[in-house]
């Protein structure tokens, strides 16, 4: 089940509509409160999320979401108007896990929505990676620097994970962009250098492990232990 949460019922309709006849099974929304409402009794695997919404905006509701540990999991695309780079920056950092600029096709809205599903449902894995007192468990989508938990976006442990899994490899900005965001973002590197920047703060200490490598990208480097 996918939940649109649009208040321009033409869009909503026509979403809603496509979903259904490429194989998903959906629901629309026009605001929030009819969003919480039909939230309270069923999950669904992912949620469209406009910004520009009557009441409480798309960008309130999505912190909300990943900040409810019954609902944290959920994929989020935003779908809105806007296209500037900061609300870009803010939805994603946020959590959302893609972005779609108003107008877009609907073709592009399904790549974009099977592809967000493919890689939050393929987390398998049980690998655990460490690097110093810096510890990624895949399985249990844990991350702990000296036994202390460490609550990071998706977003932020997918970047982590990347870098531990490539120690001492350069990844470029692009790489990254497209490994994790599953796209080139219109070449906005800036989205990857706030990931980065929030990452190594959570971090600590172990955040140094990050190398900027100047005009390329990051690697995680090995840093002498003390």
């Amino acid at each position: 089940m996918i939940f649109c949460v649009e208040d321009e019922a033409n869009i909503r309709e026509l979403v809603v509509y496509t979903l259904e006849t490429t194989g998903f099974h959906a629901r629309g929304f026009e605001d929030g409160k009819a969003f919480y409402e039909a939230l309270a009794g069923e999950l669904p695997e992912l949620v469209l999320l406009d910004i520009m919404l009557p009441g409480e905006d798309g960008m309130k509701i999505l912190r909300k979401l990943k900040t409810t540990p019954r609902t944290k999991n959920i994929p989020v695309i935003m779908v809105t108007a806007k296209g500037a780079e900061y609300d870009k920056v803010m939805g994603l950092d946020s959590g959302a896990d893609d972005f779609v600029t108003k107008p877009f096709g609907m073709m592009e809205l399904i790549a974009r929505i099977k592809a967000v599903l493919r890689r939050s449902q393929k987390s398998t894995e049980s690998e655990i990676y460490t690097a110093g007192t810096l510890m990624l468990d895949v399985k249990k989508h844990e991350v702990t620097v000296d036994g202390r938990k460490v609550s990071l976006t998706l977003k932020e442990f997918e970047l982590l994970k990347r870098l531990m899994t490539n120690r001492n490899i350069v990844l470029t900005r692009d790489t990254l962009l497209e490994e994790i965001w599953g796209y080139d973002f219109d070449g906005e590197t800036r989205t990857v250098d706030v990931h980065v920047r929030t990452l190594r703060q959570k971090l600590g200490p172990e955040g140094n492990r990050i190398e900027t490598v100047r005009g390329v990208g990051y690697r995680m480097g090995e840093r002498d232990e003390a």
